[in-house]
């Protein structure tokens, strides 16, 4: 059970920290440092951005999400939290929001130093995501309702039903792998018709070479009954805006809080409350050696300049690493046990690319944040709407401002082909689905390269507990975040992840199970003094 308090501990002096990552993990513990101890963070970000995946690059104005980030959470701290920094702002002078699962109205535009900053905001956005399959689109998650069966056909619907309730009452016993996953929550053939094309492009390797613990971790309770039930619940709120939604599956959430400038706006303003608050933030740096003293702590860290290539030891007292696992244990600089060695050397990521295409206009009238794309004769796993996240992640709103999202491997030729290629690649993809035509010409675009996005649940991970056992065994050791667990986190679970290890040192928990525990449970509670 995560508990915070606003009591800083003054036992914790004249210590370091030393933090690989400046993503939501990273600057996450930087910050709680610098509120609740006394010890320095230093931040060690190998990129120019804060924020990791996170983050938020700029086209000439036009601003891009990698990923798409929606700031909602079911931990009451992380919406504080977020909150703290960036108050919400709506074009409604009320919002209901629930904490300590007690539901509270709250006035928008109340007193709140920070919101005399009219860019230092949240806005308040409604959630669409829709599938593209066959040339039709469809409500994601899948909506009952006529337009869907109207687009399935009625013998197809029929199918559908017969196979869901064939998993109901025979399930596959045994889940090993995703695909049994998604069929006992779905059925068979609504996973072939919604769900199995697009998972093998994100992943690259089949559904049945995925393990279920995937499912369970992003989908969790999500399922045929669950929509059903949420979209009844939906028909008795009465226009109700709700943030809140604590019992609703993350998946089927109707609003959702969206700094007004994208997610790297909320990262850069933590990463600056940082530095005011002392911590220490080092861009365009990487940590390449860690050193280790004869009783199995973290001693120092070896850091290199990207740019100039200068080196400087840092002595740390903790270490928090949200970097790669397979890089982590490669950068200790004693023999690794060679099992520990070889699990590491298998866990295998999923890479991935963003193409930024701006035009004039296109064809549909899209309110869509995300479309999935369930086509097989087009590479693009998923299209944002730029526009439809924030409108002031555009520079003129007569244009859109499209988001095209590419799922590979560092060594997949899509990652080696220059800029210009994906860009008219991404353009005819586009004319291939309807979204434009070919006399449509790109007014702008930028591509964007994110290697190891992904943690994959195939390769070696099965056997991760060995690893885990073997970094737990350091005791000023902390692994937070998604690479830094090899765990497919949110950015709240990430959040989290790093709360947790800080609360760990403050009241000197040696035991980092409760860290581990984010995020494996269907809801992840905690007390708030």
């Amino acid at each position: 059970m995560l508990v915070l308090n606003d009591t800083k501990s003054t036992s914790l002096a004249k210590k370091n920290a030393v933090i690989i990552g400046g993503g939501p993990a990273g600057l996450t513990a930087a910050y709680e440092l610098c509120k609740r101890t006394n010890i320095e963070p230093i931040v060690v970000e190998m990129t120019p951005y804060w924020g990791g995946i996170s983050r938020t690059e700029n086209q000439n104005g036009n601003r891009i999400d990698i990923g798409g980030h929606r700031f909602f959470s079911k931990s009451d701290i992380v919406m504080d939290w977020w909150q703290n920094i960036m108050p919400i702002s709506s074009e409604d002078d009320k919002i209901e929001i629930t904490y300590q699962n007690q539901r509270h109205t709250i006035d928008v535009d109340g007193p709140n130093e920070k919101q005399q900053d009219p860019d230092r905001v949240m806005l308040v956005r409604k959630r669409k995501s829709r599938i593209l399959s066959n040339k039709a689109f469809f409500d994601y998650p899948i909506s009952l309702n006529f337009q869907t069966l109207r687009k399935l056909g009625f013998i197809e619907v029929f199918f559908i039903g017969f196979s869901y309730l064939k998993s109901v009452f025979f399930p596959i016993k045994q889940e090993n792998s995703l695909e049994d996953f998604l069929i006992n929550r779905f059925g068979k053939r609504l996973y072939l018709y919604f769900f199995k094309s697009y998972t093998e492009k994100v992943w690259g390797v089949p559904c049945t070479d995925i393990s279920a613990e995937w499912g369970r971790q992003r989908i969790k309770g999500l399922s045929i009954t669950k929509t059903i039930a949420t979209a009844i619940a939906k028909k008795f709120r009465f226009g109700r805006k709700s943030i809140s939604q604590k019992n609703t599956e993350t998946s089927l959430i109707e609003y959702f809080l969206y700094p007004k400038y994208g997610p790297g706006q909320m990262w850069e303003l933590v990463a600056n409350e940082i530095a005011e608050n002392g911590g220490v933030l080092m861009q365009n740096n990487k940590v390449t050696s860690i050193d280790v003293d004869s009783d199995s702590n973290i001693k120092s860290v070896l850091v290199v300049d990207t740019k100039t290539g200068e080196e400087k030891t840092i002595s740390c007292d903790y270490l928090f690493s949200t970097t790669p696992v397979k890089h982590l244990i490669r950068s200790l600089q004693f023999e690794v046990p060679k099992e520990v060695m070889r699990v590491s050397e298998g866990l295998e990521y999923r890479d991935f690319i963003t193409v930024g295409l701006l035009f004039d206009k296109i064809n549909f009238d899209l309110e869509d944040n995300w479309i999935y794309v369930q086509e097989s004769n087009v590479q693009v796993g998923r299209i944002q709407i730029f526009n439809n996240w924030s409108p002031h992640l555009v520079n003129d709103s007569s244009k859109t401002w499209v988001g095209l999202e590419y799922f590979c491997n560092t060594s997949d030729e899509i990652w080696n082909t220059d800029d210009v290629d994906i860009v008219a690649m991404a353009h005819q993809e586009l004319i291939d689905l309807g979204f434009t035509t070919a006399e449509s010409s790109v007014q702008d675009s930028r591509v964007i390269r994110v290697p190891k996005a992904y943690p994959a649940y195939y390769g070696t991970y099965a056997q991760f507990d060995t690893v885990k056992s073997f970094v737990n065994s350091f005791a000023n050791l902390f692994l937070i975040g998604r690479n830094g667990m090899h765990r497919y986190n949110n950015q709240d679970h990430s959040m989290l992840t790093a709360m947790q290890a800080v609360k760990n040192i403050i009241s000197n928990n040696k035991d980092k199970e409760n860290i581990w525990a984010v995020n494996t449970e269907d809801d992840y509670h905690e007390k708030k003094d």
